[in-house]
């Protein structure tokens, strides 16, 4: 869904703009339309949170017109900086990981912060975030206050043979073949009796799925690295030096009812970098 458009988590905090900004600098290779998306929620029927304004009685007719006017100033703002894109902001109503998530089944890409308005500040990645990341339709990109102003260097990805984790290559090839930068493919082992004896075996497996996007994408820059160790430590590290690390929504030896993977939740939680969780549709 390349003409699909990106869809952004808006809800006013430093961290919805910080993803607001990367979904912008995205859209401006991609030409997607970018959709600011306000969910606005009413924690009972007698009170609501919100940026900006004190807790309201439901109905409350001033209270929504603030949202819209927030959400709809955000678009034009974000627009007169990007003359080139078609950006709107809409606003909808119920509990925000639901909302996103079947948004999410129209969108080429949702774009979170890694919290908003009502977040615990020891917590580095929501409870929204995670829950979307796990459950959405298109790829997820969370952004991190102080992650987004990184590097623009290559694209890292997490490679261990299991499906979510191809998937995730495919989209990593193509965003670093778009953006003409080098394409970081990690693998990671865990050393047996024989020490380095079954790495060539490894390296084979790793760049037989690689072989489809060299020849798709001639001229793209692969390094391919296997580390020993975790593979969460290994992505963590690459985040330093990336401008995103693409993850699989879960690897081998993941629960089948265990949606995200606890690798990429730590990668989502620690990296230095946007995290982009890329699972099948």
């Amino acid at each position: 869904m390349r003409d699909a458009e990106i869809l952004v988590g808006y809800d006013g905090s430093t961290d919805a703009s910080v993803a607001l900004d990367w979904a912008l600098a995205e859209a401006e290779h991609s030409g997607q339309p970018v959709r600011l998306a306000y969910v606005f929620e009413w924690l009972t029927v007698a009170s609501w949170v919100g940026p900006g304004v004190a807790p309201g009685v439901w109905p409350d007719d001033t209270a929504r017109r603030q949202v819209d006017d927030l959400v709809h100033k955000a678009a034009a703002d974000a627009a007169a900086k990007h003359p080139g894109l078609t950006i709107t902001g809409q606003v909808y109503d119920g509990p925000p990981a639901l909302v996103l998530q079947e948004r999410s089944a129209d969108a080429g890409m949702l774009v979170l912060g890694s919290r908003g308005h009502g977040g615990f500040g020891g917590l580095l990645a929501g409870s929204t975030a995670v829950s979307v990341a796990a459950h959405a339709h298109c790829p997820v990109v969370v952004v991190r206050d102080g992650t987004a102003s990184g590097p623009d260097g290559l694209v890292a990805v997490g490679v261990d043979g299991s499906e979510p984790s191809l998937v995730a290559l495919g989209f990593a090839a193509e965003r670093a073949a778009q953006r003409r930068v080098p394409l970081r493919v990690l693998h990671a082992w865990t050393p047996g009796p024989g020490g380095a004896a079954g790495v060539p075996d490894e390296r084979a497996a790793v760049e037989a799925a690689l072989e489809p996007w060299r020849q798709t994408f001639p001229e793209l820059d692969v390094t391919v690295d296997l580390v020993p160790g975790s593979p969460a430590a290994m992505l963590i590290e690459a985040s330093r030096d990336a401008r995103v690390v693409v993850v699989g929504s879960r690897g081998r030896g993941g629960l089948a009812g265990m949606l995200l993977g606890s690798v990429s939740q730590q990668v989502i939680q620690h990296a230095q970098c946007p995290v982009a969780v890329v699972r099948e549709r």
